[in-house]
């Protein structure tokens, strides 16, 4: 464990001075969980319940960290399971098809003040929310935040070979996308990177 978890979580433990624990956590971890859920959702607003949802459970369950991995992939599995039910009980309420869903969730891309991606970016990130929902999780750490598979495993409770399954699979549907629209996007495949 880095030392500045140890800090937080040192800090936290102790009543006087747990508030500022908190305030560190969130000042650390806020922005990159932030991402990961956006580029999950996609929708600024959605993004932002989910995340009040991750710190929510993540105040609730600090007593019972044990320790066993490292506190980033701790909330990074909490954010997932969060955007994941977050998804669900949106295909269960929905009115329609999904994929329009996803569709107009990208379309709406163009008119978010939070959003500051390019054309190709809205592109790409329009393939990756056409991926199954655990795909387009595995693809989201692996390419866009650059995490080892070990860790993918622990946030996802996945096993590494089925991690790399995924992985590949979703870079190939990326691809025939690519092909089959002509786009000129450059998409680096870190499958093998460990």
């Amino acid at each position: 464990m880095v030392e500045r978890e140890k800090e937080i979580l040192l800090l936290i433990s102790v009543s006087k001075t747990r508030n500022k624990g908190y305030e560190m956590l969130i000042t650390d971890y806020q922005k990159p969980l932030y991402f990961f859920i956006r580029r999950m959702l996609l929708n600024h607003e959605d993004t932002n319940d989910v995340l009040q949802d991750t710190f929510i459970r993540v105040f609730k369950g600090i007593d019972g960290f044990r320790g066993e991995s490292a506190l980033g992939t701790w909330l990074h599995s909490i954010a997932y399971r969060e955007a994941l039910a977050h998804i669900q009980r949106n295909k269960r309420m929905l009115k329609g098809d999904w994929d329009e869903q996803i569709l107009e969730k990208v379309k709406q891309l163009e008119e978010d003040v939070h959003y500051t991606g390019d054309e190709m970016q809205r592109r790409l990130q329009a393939m990756v929310a056409a991926l199954p929902e655990k795909q387009r999780a595995v693809f989201i750490m692996k390419y866009y935040e650059e995490k080892k598979y070990t860790e993918i495993a622990e946030i996802t409770g996945t096993s590494v070979g089925a991690l790399k399954a995924s992985f590949h699979h979703a870079v190939e549907k990326i691809k025939q996308d690519i092909q089959k629209n002509e786009w000129k996007v450059e998409l680096n495949e870190r499958q093998n990177e460990e």
